[in-house]
């Protein structure tokens, strides 16, 4: 059995546990949580995902984060993934949730930011490039490189949901 992962129904309420993929496999929702992080000068972390992971190999994205694991909230989780993926612990705070109808399958989306003060060691495992980038400079690079469908659909709703 693999990762672990709390089956949930469409108002997110626990259902159950079952393996993360067979959640996938079948459309089952679970929950996803991601963290938009900036620097203290408000730079947005941007980064690209290393070619041999298992979903959008050397694709580019502007969130961090993954599935949430049993009994773990959305906020223990978005601050688990920072650790994991980026060597770093910092506050999170909880910005809005929603049902994504992702590429992968549909799962509960609960996104974050972070301000990152310190220096960030990415798991070369999970991300072979990043740096920080100006709103401009994400504008810019959304036209230039291929990005995570998901990551896109979070995009289109997070500058109202920030500004609430």
């Amino acid at each position: 059995m693999g990762e672990l992962v709390e089956r949930v129904d469409e108002r997110d309420r626990v259902l159950g546990v079952v393996d993360r993929g067979e959640a996938i496999e079948n459309g089952w929702l679970h929950r996803v949580s991601t963290t938009v992080c900036r620097d203290p000068e408000g730079r947005v972390l941007v980064h690209r995902r290393a070619e041999h992971v298992s979903r959008f190999p050397g694709r580019y994205n502007w969130l961090i984060g993954g599935a949430a694991e049993v009994g773990e909230t959305y906020e223990e989780a978005a601050a688990r993934e920072l650790t994991e993926e980026l060597g770093v612990r910092a506050p999170v705070r909880f910005v809005f949730k929603f049902l994504c109808r992702g590429e992968i399958g549909p799962y509960w989306l609960g996104v974050h930011e972070a301000v990152v003060g310190e220096a960030v060691a990415p798991d070369p495992s999970e991300i072979a490039w990043h740096g920080w980038v100006t709103e401009a400079g994400l504008r810019e690079a959304l036209r230039r490189w291929t990005f995570v469908p998901d990551g896109l659909d979070v995009l289109r709703r997070y500058p109202a949901r920030r500004a609430a």
